[in-house]
């Protein structure tokens, strides 16, 4: 029942910027702390971003620092990821994530590369 269907990933140029969305359903969305993860090729998934369910404490990986945002739309049951400054490095399938489900969505692939 819960779900989660991230979208807006594609392939960007090394210093790009791309948007990524989460659409969400079947759980108290205005009360979950909301969560994004990435995995790389080879590598265990990771923390990325995370948003309080106020949305005003907001928490991020060292690595994207400075370079991500993150953001929620509570009526329209969302959370979006603003990634700027990108590097190859980032590459990786990017997931949303509730804090409180083991839901897990197909996740969306960011490429960055030249």
């Amino acid at each position: 029942q819960v779900q989660f269907v991230e979208s807006g990933g594609g392939l960007v140029q090394p210093g790009g910027s791309l948007r990524l969305s989460c659409s969400t359903s079947g759980f108290l969305f205005g009360a979950a702390v909301l969560k994004w993860y990435r995995q790389a090729p080879g590598k265990e998934r990771e923390f990325v971003a995370r948003i309080d369910a106020t949305g005003r404490r907001k928490n991020y990986a060292d690595s994207v620092m400075g370079r991500f945002i993150i953001t929620r739309d509570n009526a329209r049951k969302m959370t979006f990821l603003q990634m700027n400054s990108l590097k190859p490095e980032d590459t990786a399938v990017y997931y949303c994530k509730a804090n409180d489900y083991t839901t897990w969505g197909r996740g969306t692939q960011v490429t960055v590369e030249s």
